[in-house]
């Protein structure tokens, strides 16, 4: 599973150009975390790592990918709460399922969404750890393959 991870994670690095977001490096300090993000299609994940995660491969699917890392030194993983919804332009909502995944040191989430060619959607997340909550917010354009 570790070497999923890698590739999951080398994937949404470099995807992170194709994510047209001028978020440059897709993360947001919040609070004590500094929380790292990407949405991109499903199908630009192997059909063998989408089925490890429970994921669909669809060019209307995305993936979204968050990791919650404590703002100390080493930037460990945190476990935390993730809810959220994404909303298109004209106010479609869906809501966000968070998978929780642990491989070794690593923790992410993920979810998947609908969408429609060259739409914008705006997700709101919000993440929760004990008494410590936030919000991030952006937005993300998908194309189909």
């Amino acid at each position: 599973m570790k070497k999923l991870f890698l590739l999951l994670v080398t994937l949404a690095f470099s995807l992170s150009c194709y994510a047209n977001s001028t978020q440059g490096g897709q993360f947001k300090n919040l609070g004590p975390w500094q929380v790292h993000y990407i949405a991109f299609p499903s199908t630009f994940i192997q059909p063998n790592i989408a089925k490890a995660y429970g994921l669909e491969r669809s060019n209307y699917k995305g993936i979204i990918n968050i990791s919650v890392l404590a703002k100390k030194q080493g930037n460990p993983a945190l476990k935390a709460n993730l809810t959220g919804e994404t909303r298109n332009l004209l106010g479609s909502k869906q809501t966000l399922e968070f998978k929780e995944v642990v491989d070794g040191d690593a923790i992410y989430y993920l979810a998947q969404v609908d969408f429609r060619n060259e739409e914008v959607y705006r997700f709101k997340v919000n993440i929760s750890q004990g008494n410590n909550h936030q919000v991030l917010s952006f937005q993300q354009k998908f194309y189909v393959d």
